[in-house]
């Protein structure tokens, strides 16, 4: 597995050139650089980092209004790099998915296990994510293969297994799943074949 690739977005120079050397020295690729939040998303978009260090106080678009937008797009954790360590900043981070927190000035030392921690609950969340997301096909899945029992029951009369059944043979003779097959029912509707 290669390294991995951080997009850095700071409009301080001085500060942007210290965290993507120190970054370089601990083994990162910095793959983009941005000054401001919107190039910040771009970036992100176009060169799809493993993750994204970002101030906070930046012109164009501030950069907690672009990491809440590049988590939302579930495309790379962020490590908000500020000033400002006040507790309504840090909710405010919390409230845009931020994965890690850093206050300047900060070391070397401090990088690493600020950039693997939001790397770990990144991979926490997607996994999660994707998790939720079958259960909820599943469960529509499975909605739509109800429903189409029912239809198919009101139309001809049968009971729930017989209903099942026929589902379960259109499914097979027309080499799809059930749920396929349900869909394809239940957006016939009233017209559905004899």
């Amino acid at each position: 597995m290669g390294r991995t690739r951080v997009v850095v977005a700071e409009d301080e120079a001085l500060i942007r050139l210290d965290l993507v050397e120190m970054l370089t020295e601990l083994g990162y690729q910095v793959v983009g650089e941005a000054t401001n939040g919107q190039q910040a998303v771009e970036l992100t978009r176009t060169l799809e980092p493993d993750l994204v260090f970002m101030d906070v106080a930046m012109p164009v678009r501030d950069g907690l209004s672009a990491a809440e937008e590049i988590v939302v797009e579930r495309l790379a954790p962020v490590v908000l790099v500020t000033a400002f360590s006040q507790q309504d900043t840090v909710s405010r981070a919390a409230e845009a998915g931020v994965m890690g927190y850093l206050v300047k000035p900060f070391s070397r030392s401090d990088l690493a296990p600020a950039a693997e921690m939001a790397l770990a609950r990144w991979a926490q969340l997607s996994g999660l994510t994707d998790r939720v997301d079958d259960l909820g096909a599943r469960l529509a899945a499975r909605s739509a293969v109800d429903e189409a029992k029912s239809l198919i029951q009101q139309h001809r009369g049968v009971s729930e297994s017989e209903a099942f059944a026929e589902l379960r043979r259109q499914a097979m003779d027309n080499r799809v799943t059930l749920a396929e097959m349900a869909a394809r029912l239940l957006a016939h509707g009233q017209e559905m074949p004899g």
